[in-house]
């Protein structure tokens, strides 16, 4: 298949291109500057120039391709409202292009808002409250017959080069002196190394039907004291229980992330889908001179 992807020189989308080219697909990656255009020309993906702005150049994009991944998000909090509406034109877009046709769309959503304490399940749909959009976009243009479907990244999809939230917790711990969690520090965060949700992405776009959620999550639930503990041993500083009403003074708008329960299982995507993960879980990759370099 000839794909086009978004978000194709990102921590998860390089790993997906690369999957995709030892796969012996065609990759054409979106690229807004000169430097992506040559890291995915390095991958062996030709370059389409534009951004997420830029609507022709995705209707385009998709148009000219078998299938379409969708993983560019602007993650600046601050412009959270506007980013959310900017990536759902951008699926609407890239949905209207395959409309008609039985070229799949691969949108790109996450667990981190998942209703909390209970196992989340691929059956389970998101709110039409849930702040981030992609995956309303998606079964949208499922019901109108596009061959949309979703996958759902684990909160620590982790990893050489991870720039999310355990490298925020090291920084912390690093600015703070203890390497902190809130009260019992038994919620559960799902995980998943980068290359293993990389193979997902492939299988799923593949193999998958129109309308489905897939979960790219191999460990089901680490607590998150397990994760400060390795942090304040690999850091040699304390591993402090915080009460909920000390965390926001540590933590700041991390805090509710942090207090997050969010087990989620992937039993019907590795049923379905064929996928076992075969990389470190979050614990042992996180115990990697990687994480603590610097």
């Amino acid at each position: 298949m000839q794909i086009f992807v978004t978000g194709a020189t990102g921590f998860v989308g390089s790993a997906v291109v690369e999957e995709l080219v030892d796969a012996g697909h065609g990759v054409t990656g979106l690229a807004r500057s000169d430097a992506s255009a040559q890291v995915l020309a390095a991958m062996g993906a030709a370059v389409r120039r534009g951004t997420l702005d830029d609507l022709d150049a995705l209707r385009d994009g998709a148009a000219a391709a078998d299938a379409v991944i969708h993983l560019a998000f602007n993650h600046d909090f601050s412009r959270f409202a506007d980013n959310v509406a900017q990536d759902r034109r951008a699926i609407e877009a890239l949905g209207g292009a395959l409309q008609g046709s039985d070229r799949p769309l691969l949108a790109t959503s996450g667990l981190a808002l998942a209703r909390q304490g209970d196992v989340a399940t691929e059956a389970d749909r998101t709110s039409p409250d849930f702040p981030r959009q992609s995956e309303t976009a998606a079964f949208d243009l499922a019901a109108r017959g596009v061959r949309a479907s979703v996958v759902r990244l684990a909160p620590s999809t982790h990893g050489k080069g991870d720039h999310g939230f355990v490298p925020h917790l090291i920084g912390l711990a690093r600015e703070k002196g203890i390497a902190a969690y809130v009260g019992d520090g038994l919620n559960r965060w799902p995980g998943v190394h980068r290359r293993d949700a990389a193979r997902l992405f492939r299988l799923a776009i593949e193999r998958g039907a129109q309308g489905e959620a897939w979960h790219a999550v191999d460990d089901e639930g680490v607590p998150f004291k397990a994760i400060a503990e390795i942090i304040g041993r690999r850091l040699g500083v304390p591993t402090v229980s915080l009460a909920p009403e000390e965390a926001e003074a540590h933590f700041g708008w991390f805090t509710f992330f942090a207090g997050m329960d969010i087990p989620a299982s992937s039993a019907q995507t590795r049923a379905v889908l064929g996928w076992t993960p075969e990389h470190p879980g979050l614990l042992e990759d996180l115990d990697q001179d990687h994480y603590f370099a610097g």
